[in-house]
């Protein structure tokens, strides 16, 4: 792996992701319409190209991604409720964003896709731990395109032969998430109103479980996956801690008062089985979300 192309490149995943490719001394082109990713979040000393792959003209990806071996594509509009407000500029954005990234990586000869997928095309899940082959629901706009997302990568691969693999992420936190605006998640949101000295808002009873992951564990994945001398053929991981808590738990964590939120559809509960990752790419998280909550606080001052 010498040179790498990666969509979202100014947003949370991918900055950190490319800040840790230049580390390990990779040759890094950024995509990105800096609509969610911010221009300080960008390496300078990688090449970024502004572009929005929703849009961008075939010829244009194809040269973009000349002599680039792996593309990792984070690029996405996220956020369930937004999309329920939205859908057709998030399927845009994750539905063409992808197919137009993938039908590039197949003409530009790229040797393999690593997709950014979301826990979010299980729905209410059954089965907890919940394993990959669990079937799909998604209850939203967003999670249902970044399941197409998923199977678009399985079809380049069985039609195209271009090696791909999904990445199935459960509630990434950790260093840059965003602390304001519709994208916003939950730990960003208690943060922001910590600063502002108001209450925490909780949605529905509280008693909602996530599984977070830390953004170090996500980019070990994606490092790992990409790395793998074993091709993949659309093959799906979860890339969960394989641990959760409740939004009223992590409320307690950041000692803030709360406060009656909306009502809104989501899952009551999300928690990975992650025994797929750690035997096929030997991956483990390490994050412990109590333990970053307190060192985030204060480094933030709150």
């Amino acid at each position: 792996m010498k040179k790498v192309l990666v969509t979202g490149g100014a947003g949370f995943i991918g900055s950190n992701l490319v800040d840790k490719l230049i580390k390990d001394g990779i040759d890094v082109v950024i995509l990105d319409n800096l609509s969610t990713g911010k221009r300080e979040n960008i390496n300078p000393k990688a090449k970024f190209i502004m572009c929005d792959i929703a849009y961008a003209e075939h010829d244009f990806l194809i040269n973009c991604l000349s002599g680039v071996d792996i593309v990792f594509h984070t690029a996405a509009k996220a956020r369930v409720q937004p999309s329920i407000e939205d859908p057709m500029s998030f399927n845009e954005a994750n539905v063409n964003g992808t197919l137009n990234i993938l039908f590039a990586s197949h003409k530009a000869g790229v040797k393999r896709v690593v997709y950014s997928a979301s826990s979010s095309a299980y729905g209410n899940a059954t089965k907890f731990p919940t394993p990959e082959e669990h079937s799909t629901n998604p209850l939203s706009p967003y999670g249902l395109q970044k399941y197409v997302g998923e199977q678009y990568c399985k079809m380049f691969s069985q039609v195209y032969g271009l090696d791909t693999v999904s990445l199935r992420y459960f509630n990434v936190y950790g260093e840059r998430m965003l602390l304001e605006g519709a994208y916003c998640l939950v730990l960003g949101i208690f943060a922001s109103k910590m600063l502002e000295k108001k209450s925490l808002p909780i949605n529905n009873d509280g008693e909602q479980r996530r599984d977070f992951t830390y953004i170090g564990d996500v980019i070990d994945a994606n490092l790992l996956a990409a790395n793998r001398k074993k091709n993949f053929s659309g093959d799906v991981f979860n890339i969960g801690n394989g641990k959760n808590y409740s939004v009223n738990e992590v409320a307690k964590m950041f000692k803030g008062k709360t406060k009656k939120g909306k009502k809104v559809l989501e899952p009551h509960q999300t928690l990975a089985d992650n025994s797929k990752a750690n035997l096929d790419l030997d991956w483990q998280p390490k994050g412990d979300l109590p333990t970053w909550i307190k060192k985030y606080k204060k480094d933030l001052g709150i």
